[in-house]
């Protein structure tokens, strides 16, 4: 009988736990730079998120799908309703001009445990 209930106990607690967790919510998941100059490459953008689970969130890791851009991102973990930002560089110094889009993937411990952002724009040849 006591197995029984110390059984019934851990499912119940184990099932409470499933639903408490952090959630990430970001306020736009595309920044477009526009058309800038390649005298001007180096471009920045700022995505912000909040956790809206009940959960602290916490960014696992956030990689860029090039070299040429690099995500920097809040490393202490999100408390529930507060915000937190990735702030994503893109350097086309030595790229050729023209249209470009790069991917960002960030993992985190919340839902979705998997998000991807996107840079854009165009960088026109320097006259």
């Amino acid at each position: 009988m006591k197995r029984l209930l110390f059984t019934i106990l851990l499912f119940v607690a184990g099932l409470g736990m499933t639903f408490a967790q952090a959630k990430i919510s970001f306020d736009k998941l595309i920044n477009n730079f526009g058309t800038f100059s390649e005298n001007n490459p180096v471009q920045q953008c700022t995505f912000t998120f909040t956790n809206t689970g009940d959960k602290p969130l916490i960014i696992n890791q956030a990689v860029a799908s090039c070299g040429c851009t690099v995500p920097k991102y809040t490393k202490s973990p999100i408390k529930p309703g507060e915000k937190g930002t990735i702030t994503v560089t893109y350097n086309g110094k030595g790229k050729f001009p023209g249209h470009f889009k790069k991917t960002i993937t960030i993992r985190t411990n919340g839902v979705p445990e998997m998000t991807r952002l996107y840079i854009e724009g165009v960088m026109t040849e320097a006259k």
